[in-house]
């Protein structure tokens, strides 16, 4: 193996690829899944350049959505529904890495 670097866009075109490929393979049902999957009776360059589009965009659209839902955490904290309170036992991160460093452990 040399190494071989597909870009994204190709990386794409060759997962929508297999998806199709892996999907058709499944008995009885796997020609009607590609065809709900495609949104259409025929697999041509039409259908292929839009899920193609779809599956190039989807890790940018999680991408987004994953940094959205950190900073909401980071904004309003998560929720305790145990009620159970999070805080008690916890040393304060600052004074104790603080003297923690000004002691050289």
């Amino acid at each position: 193996f040399m190494g071989y670097v597909l870009p994204w866009g190709q990386m794409s075109f060759w997962g929508a690829t297999v998806i199709t490929n892996l999907l058709s393979a499944i008995p009885y049902i796997g020609t009607t899944l590609v065809e709900w999957i495609w949104g259409g009776f025929s697999v041509d360059k039409a259908t292929l350049t839009r899920f193609f589009a779809f599956h190039f965009i989807l890790p940018f659209i999680i991408a987004a959505l994953v940094m959205i839902h950190l900073l909401f955490l980071h904004e309003t904290g998560s929720n305790n529904p145990s009620g159970i309170p999070s805080d008690s036992d916890k040393i304060p991160f600052h004074p104790y890495y603080t003297i923690k460093d000004l002691l050289g452990f």
